[in-house]
């Protein structure tokens, strides 16, 4: 027998080679003839297998060195980018998911609570609410009525200090200015007498004076007020309050000038009379009336006020 052919134990020859199974007996293989190995090689150029019959001579070893780095580099740069994206994908699932938890950790309380649970709540949150604006409106009708009684005791001090300042004018114990009237004094044939002098701070008064003084020729002032008194000195003095004024005498008047110089002249009046004991009186308006002098009150023993 030749070497071409082996005994299969049948008793007859075979071909050398691989032996391939077959179906019955004349009938050829249906199944496909398997690839060469050498055909699947990556080394081979673009893809095409490697003719077994080619001479090892014909190939460039430099060459498939060449591609077999270049497919290699090739590999390696797409995990790299790949390795990238996985990276920058698996951080921003990671901040997701961190926000996540945070999220629902903070409302969890809310979240796992029943309903009756959040009805109570939202019906505290409303109770709370209201007892809050009942304090706003508690503290702003306390603050207005603090204003108003701000307001009322500034007013009543206004008042009282305006009381105060008109007591003082007409008791003598303040200064006062004003529009008003000098009365001047002069003496005739006959001096000028207390009774003259009286009876002009008299007419003043009834023709609405506010303040008055008197002063003599040395420039002595005398306040003039309700329990002012009125002599006659020696040499044509006068004696007001218990002090000596020297002649001639001039009464400053704080109060409306024209109805107090209609007082003055009215028929019979203290400018009449005056003349007639051949004395004058000169009457001249003043825009603004100074009233210095003052009144020195004196401790009262008896009189108190009803209360």
């Amino acid at each position: 027998m030749s070497d071409e052919h082996t005994e299969t134990g049948t008793g007859w020859p075979q071909p050398a080679g691989p032996v391939r199974p077959g179906g019955p007996a004349g009938e050829p293989d249906p199944r496909p003839q398997a690839p060469d190995p050498d055909e699947l090689s990556p080394l081979s150029p673009q893809g095409q297998p490697v003719e077994d019959d080619a001479p090892a001579e014909d190939a460039d070893p430099s060459a498939a060195r060449s591609t077999a780095v270049a497919v290699a580099a090739a590999g390696w740069r797409r995990f790299g980018s790949a390795t990238v994206m996985i990276s920058v994908l698996l951080v921003l699932l990671g901040f997701t998911l961190a926000v996540q938890l945070k999220t629902t950790s903070t409302d969890s309380s809310l979240t796992a609570a029943r309903q009756e649970d959040l009805v109570r709540i939202l019906y505290d949150l409303e109770a709370r609410d209201i007892r809050l604006r009942q304090d706003i409106s508690g503290l702003e009708e306390s603050q207005r009525q603090l204003r108003s009684g701000e307001q009322g005791r500034q007013a009543a001090l206004e008042e009282a200090t305006r009381r105060a300042d008109e007591l003082g004018i007409l008791a003598g114990t303040l200064p006062a200015r004003g529009p008003g009237l000098a009365v001047r004094f002069q003496a005739g044939a006959k001096p000028i007498s207390a009774i003259r002098v009286l009876d002009a701070v008299q007419e003043l008064r009834g023709a609405g004076a506010e303040a008055m003084q008197i002063s003599g020729g040395d420039r002595a002032s005398v306040r003039i007020v309700a329990s002012t008194y009125f002599l006659d000195g020696e040499n044509g003095s006068l004696i007001v309050d218990g002090r000596p004024l020297a002649g001639p005498f001039t009464i400053t008047v704080i109060g409306d000038p024209a109805t107090m110089r209609t007082g003055l002249n009215i028929p019979g009046g203290v400018v009449a009379s005056v003349a007639q004991d051949g004395g004058n009186v000169i009457v001249e308006d003043r825009e603004v009336a100074e009233v210095s002098a003052l009144h020195v009150p004196r401790t009262l023993e008896h009189a108190r006020p009803v209360g």
